[in-house]
């Protein structure tokens, strides 16, 4: 079963946002996150917060309270919650945009989640944002107006990219120095990512 996080930023497209959810979602309203069930139209299978941003559902048999002083946040306490529960999927919705802070840590949370051999997306109104590990090979569609690939851990190496119109051969990214902003796969192609070594953030950026 797919876990469906979603948080309390800004959602402006939810036709968009609707597109990405399925009837079978195990869905997970963070907090304020909650403001957004009736436009999404998925009933919340869980809830979870400290409420100091949006007030406490008064059915609380699907509900943890967290306290305010912790060290997660909502978020990521509802990701380590899917991890717990072995989900095999997650995707995490209302979680980027406002708070640089928050968006940062929501990122780099597919880290974690890839740690755990789970495979999560972040959709936004944007954005696609998914992880991309050693030995896999990614492609990306032509409808996107761009993608990038950024490392937000160590070093990426055996970057291979084709069917873009930047391609690479055996190339590296570090965290340092991030070069591989804003590709383009090539008209009527599919781009081909692939790395040797280390993680790569794909974000695939809308038209």
């Amino acid at each position: 079963m797919r876990c469906v996080i979603v948080g309390g930023a800004e959602i402006k497209n939810y036709a968009l946002i609707r597109s990405y959810l399925k009837p079978d979602d195990f869905t997970v309203y963070c907090d304020c996150g909650l403001r957004h069930s009736d436009s999404l139209g998925a009933s919340p299978s869980l809830i979870i917060g400290d409420f100091d941003s949006h007030p406490m559902p008064r059915d609380s048999h699907n509900v943890i309270i967290l306290p305010c002083v912790k060290d997660d946040t909502d978020t990521i306490f509802a990701v380590k919650e899917s991890i717990r529960r072995e989900f095999s999927e997650v995707l995490m919705l209302g979680v980027t945009g406002g708070r640089e802070d928050m968006t940062l840590g929501n990122i780099c949370a597919l880290l974690m989640l890839k740690s755990h051999g789970i495979p999560a997306m972040i959709a936004s109104d944007y954005s696609e944002m998914s992880m991309i590990t050693a030995g896999e090979s990614v492609r990306v569609a032509d409808g996107w107006r761009c993608f990038s690939l950024l490392n937000i851990s160590g070093t990426a190496s055996g970057i291979t990219i084709k069917g873009a119109k930047y391609p690479l051969d055996d190339g590296a990214i570090t965290s340092e120095y991030q070069y591989g902003i804003s590709n383009e796969t090539l008209p009527g192609e599919e781009a081909s990512i692939s790395l040797s070594e280390g993680n790569l953030l794909l974000v695939c950026v809308r038209r």
